[in-house]
């Protein structure tokens, strides 16, 4: 199993401004190379391969004095990046969809770069991280890491510096032995509901905050367009903007954590949430509430801890009744479920999640009989 551990970093004067002068490197590095395969396939229909760019970038750095100070490995990192944005792109071509180029990225639209092995280039100590020529930096490690650090990544989220190591822990935990289960559907109403009953608030942490961020949003589009004070209302609503996602994320580590704590299996919604915010009415407290952000958080804390995690098809978990499988239609604005074959009274999303529990245990059920056999 991977994890990755993330903490902050407090880098000096001099260190801050060398890791800019490294972040603004990577962006100018990965902005040259997407140029290349741009105009080599415009003048001859032809790309550039990732082996080309690398051993153009061997022989630039003898030349280029802001590329020689990048350690090799992680600047092939970024290539390595341009590379899979551009596999990605023809892949889906392919599946026939219409996916977007890849971009030029500006500044504040490239803030992290990586080492793809530990101690070239880059190692973490304790309470210190050692970059190549940066130094020691300060690292405030608030809990051990575990495993082999095999990657690190340094990252600056609004102003602030992170590292994150990617470590290779082992085999994951045995199975639970309880006799504990759980089906979750994730809300607005309310963020989740349990098959048996229980809610958890929303907490709405986006609308908490948007006096905050049209004011500051209204600050940035006063200010002219590459001056100083354009870019001092554009950190302060980048700043809104992150302590919005942390205070969200860590609401959503908590809820996580406390149904891992409970229940040895736990099946879920596959939720598709990039079509669901195509709905203008609802798409911002889709955003809000970080369905998808939750159930991969979920499903990692489950598999850590040895639970069963199961998602299912959200289609029709809402309108089939939970008791005797009839289908009752009704419109979202409809919160209770009342089916008139059995009689069944529930709250809708209560009506859901006992779908879709019996949906995931229906599924896991050829699995278990397979290990008995």
């Amino acid at each position: 199993m991977i994890n990755a551990f993330k903490y902050r970093l407090y880098p000096n004067a001099h260190q801050a401004r060398e890791l800019e002068t490294m972040l603004e490197t990577h962006r100018r590095l990965y902005n040259e190379c997407l140029a290349q395969r741009k105009e080599r396939y415009e003048i001859a229909q032809k790309s550039v391969k990732y082996t080309q760019q690398s051993a153009w970038f061997k022989s630039e750095r003898g030349v280029n004095e802001w590329y020689a100070r990048l350690n090799f490995s992680s600047a092939q990192a970024t290539m390595r990046r341009l590379d899979k944005a551009f596999q990605a792109f023809f892949r889906r071509i392919k599946a026939g969809e219409k996916p977007g180029y890849p971009r030029f990225k500006a500044r504040g639209r490239f803030d992290s770069w990586t080492y793809p092995a530990h101690g070239d280039g880059a190692r973490l100590l304790d309470g210190q991280l050692r970059l190549q020529h940066v130094g020691l930096v300060k690292v405030r490690q608030h809990r051990p890491v575990e495993g082999a650090v095999k990657t690190v990544q340094v990252k600056n989220e609004a102003g602030k510096w992170f590292v994150i190591a990617s470590c290779n822990i082992g085999d994951g935990p045995a199975p639970r032995a309880e006799d504990t289960s759980v089906g979750l559907d994730v809300g607005l109403a309310y963020f989740l509901s349990t098959d048996q009953g229980e809610h958890v608030d929303n907490p709405r942490y986006q609308k908490e905050a948007l006096r905050q961020l049209r004011i500051a949003g209204r600050a940035v589009s006063r200010k002219r367009k590459g001056g100083r004070n354009r870019a001092k209302a554009v950190a302060r609503l980048r700043a809104i903007h992150a302590r919005v996602a942390n205070k969200r994320r860590d609401y959503h580590h908590k809820v996580a954590r406390d149904l891992v704590s409970r229940y040895a299996f736990i099946a879920a919604e596959s939720l598709t949430v990039s079509n669901m915010v195509r709905n203008r009415r609802l798409s911002r407290s889709i955003s809000d509430a970080g369905w998808r952000q939750f159930l991969n958080i979920l499903r990692a804390k489950a598999e850590s801890a040895g639970s069963v995690w199961v998602e299912v098809p959200p289609q029709g978990t809402s309108q089939a009744c939970s008791g005797c499988d009839t289908l009752v239609r009704k419109s979202l604005s409809v919160r209770q479920h009342h089916c008139p074959e059995c009689g069944l009274r529930l709250q809708r999303d209560v009506n859901a999640a006992r779908n879709i529990l019996a949906r995931g245990q229906a599924r896991m059920e050829p699995v278990r009989l397979n290990v008995a056999q």
